[in-house]
């Protein structure tokens, strides 16, 4: 990355950063492309887009402000608690659910990014675990409330906009979630390219400059680990909405473990890495656990550690290191 010197160079870099590059418009031309293409798997699809929501959640927080998160899935369950909780209670408009989600899982963010911010690294790992392990023994325990781990249930969503329905076929819960993932995207990706954004890559290049310059800190990676959260908030309020149910499992380790993996595995800070890793990560999934259902989780770890071997840098990164040296360069 640059390091502008001057304010009118950071000006120009930052514009010249937030540029939409044509690589960008056919990475949106896939999802539009694969309503058509796949219609027997929509729902899939919705899941898909939905997990790719959640690891960008992740990505700001992680590969762009730096803060090392084992608890991500926190938020996540938050998100998709809240969206099921008001939709039982009468409150059953998709939007308003996404709204309720998101400011609940912020509040509940920015309520903990002071006790985890408190310390290092592995300090930081340790403490958005256990809070991600309390909240799923919170939600286990207040079986009234969330289920238990019977799940819950009974949730009746209203069609979006008083007109589209979810339906069994899952082209308007398809046609939803990729549009809230779009707008989410493009809110980060601003948000990036911005000088907040900027500098949250200078805190990960040099932390002890940037208080020298003047910019506090603690309030920069509160606000990322706040926005993380709502975003992460939303994905689980998408997942409650489209299949109308809530299990305990939204708090579990393993969905942060898992969302951690998709981010590594496209590739850290890039936010479209983010993406490409989660959609990598389900369709190698689905495709395993069909053929395999035993062993599929053999085969994925084995497929993991070879990409991570041969692309640098995750799927992004391999991505670029072909583009600088095409095929009929290597000749």
């Amino acid at each position: 990355m640059a390091k502008p010197s001057t304010l009118a160079s950071s000006t120009a870099w930052l514009r010249q950063a937030a540029r939409w590059h044509w690589a960008e418009y056919a990475f949106w031309v896939v999802p539009v492309a694969a309503y058509f293409l796949f219609p027997d798997d929509l729902a899939l699809l919705s899941q898909i887009a939905i997990t790719a929501l959640f690891a960008l959640s992740l990505d700001l927080v992680l590969g762009v402000a730096g803060i090392i998160s084992l608890g991500q899935a926190a938020f996540f369950g938050i998100g998709a608690y809240i969206a099921g909780l008001i939709a039982l209670h009468g409150w059953s408009d998709p939007l308003l659910g996404l709204a309720a989600a998101a400011a609940g899982s912020a509040a509940f963010g920015f309520a903990t990014s002071f006790l985890v911010l408190r310390g290092a690294d592995l300090t930081r790992l340790m403490v958005t675990l256990g809070l991600a392990l309390l909240l799923y023994a919170v939600a286990n325990q207040y079986t009234s409330l969330t289920g238990g781990l019977d799940g819950l249930q009974g949730i009746d969503v209203a069609p979006l906009l008083g007109r589209f329905a979810f339906g069994l076929y899952g082209r308007a819960a398809y046609i939803y979630c990729t549009v809230v993932l779009f707008l989410a995207f493009w809110a980060v990706r601003r948000l990036v390219h911005s000088p907040f954004g900027l500098s949250l890559r200078g805190l990960q290049l040099n932390a002890r400059r940037v208080p020298a310059l003047g910019m506090s800190v603690r309030a920069r990676l509160v606000a990322a680990y706040t926005v993380g959260a709502a975003l992460a908030g939303i994905a689980g309020a998408l997942l409650t909405q489209t299949t109308q149910f809530v299990s305990i499992d939204v708090l579990s380790f393993e969905r942060s473990a898992d969302v951690l993996l998709m981010v590594v595995l496209g590739g850290t800070g890039t936010l479209y890495g983010a993406m490409l890793g989660a959609a990598v990560f389900m369709l190698v999934h689905n495709m395993l656990s069909n053929l395999n259902p035993q062993y599929w989780q053999f085969w994925m770890g084995a497929a993991l550690v070879l990409v991570v071997m041969l692309a640098r840098g995750g799927i992004v990164g391999g991505l670029r290191q072909a583009a600088q040296r095409p095929w009929w360069r290597s000749r």
